[in-house]
């Protein structure tokens, strides 16, 4: 987390994948700053984030949840309601990379389960919360995009797709719901060391490819994109709205 500070006390955060990454990264921010926070993952490893926020002196509690599923993101937000009587901000970054593979050679099954991971479970998750927003006079919704959406690499064409899609459901849902006092806006990170993209960083070959064509020669840590999902949530980004904010160390200034 950087020395930025931001006032969440009394608000309330939701968050899908928290479990590890820039999930987890963001809900030991959005506890450092004052919030409680509300996860909701199918990774048990969501139980460290919360004892990692309990331990530091913050309010979190874990729920499990499939983003896939419909009625568990609606019980998710009910949930959270329920435990902390409100909600004032979600940040939806429960996601899946594909396996990298030529569009010829991408399976139904592949397909299927990165529209229901990366897609579908945004939009469900963007249901429920503004079903509630609509209910509380406003709230703050960010969504994890990539730089995958703004252009596109070989072997990525359903990750990027889904990104794209991210990226639109979020401009749309901007323009639906301004004048209700909803933000919704996403982040488009580049390489950030996460679990889910060890295998590229354990690469050498990838990451001298990589660092040849980034600006910063270098990867980012998940806390360097938090910084920018709180910073959305909030009051200070009051007149952003609609934004796809890329976070990549000058990878697509290139």
């Amino acid at each position: 987390m950087s020395n930025v500070q931001y006032d969440f006390s009394g608000k309330v955060a939701l968050v899908t994948g928290g479990a590890t990454g820039i999930g987890r990264a963001s809900c030991t921010a959005f506890a450092e700053q004052g919030a409680k926070v509300m996860i909701g993952d199918i990774d048990e490893r969501a139980e460290e984030t919360v004892a990692i926020i309990r331990q530091a002196g913050g309010e979190a509690e874990f729920l499990p949840t499939d983003v896939r599923d419909k009625a568990a993101v609606d019980a998710l937000v009910a949930g959270t309601l329920e435990r902390f009587g409100r909600m004032d901000m979600a940040f939806n970054n429960a996601g899946i990379l594909p396996p990298q593979r030529p569009i010829h050679e991408v399976t139904d099954e592949e397909l299927d389960l990165a529209i229901d991971v990366d897609f579908k479970g945004v939009f469900y998750s963007m249901q429920a919360e503004i079903r509630h927003f609509l209910e509380a006079g406003g709230g703050a919704i960010v969504n994890t995009a990539s730089v995958g959406a703004l252009i596109a690499d070989p072997n990525m064409s359903v990750y990027c797709a889904m990104k794209h899609a991210v990226s639109g459901l979020t401009k749309a849902a901007a323009v639906e719901y301004a004048q209700q006092g909803i933000r919704a806006n996403c982040v488009a990170p580049g390489f950030v060391r996460t679990p889910m993209t060890q295998h590229w960083a354990d690469s050498k070959d990838f990451t001298d490819m990589f660092f040849q064509h980034n600006i910063s020669g270098r990867y980012a840590h998940p806390e360097e994109i938090a910084g920018t999902v709180l910073h959305l949530c909030s009051d200070a980004a009051s007149f952003v709205n609609g934004a796809t904010w890329t976070i990549d160390g000058g990878q697509t200034a290139h």
